[in-house]
């Protein structure tokens, strides 16, 4: 049985400009963690994936209950 973690998944959404703070509007890493991403473990990436939704949270791009 193979017991190796499978990488997690880019948010890329293929909707790549940087806005003024140097964040992708499509999936809101910075232009930093864009770049570091392949380099990252999941861990890394977890934390990136949580700033990201806190970004899009503060954009008011999504919708909270």
């Amino acid at each position: 049985m193979n017991d190796v973690e499978k990488p997690v998944r880019s948010p890329c959404v293929h909707v790549c400009a940087l806005d003024e703070q140097d964040v992708c509007i499509g999936c809101q890493r910075t232009a930093a963690e864009i770049t570091r991403w392949g380099c990252m473990d999941n861990a890394e990436r977890r934390e990136v994936l949580q700033h990201c939704l806190e970004r899009a949270r503060a954009a008011g791009l999504l919708m909270t209950s």
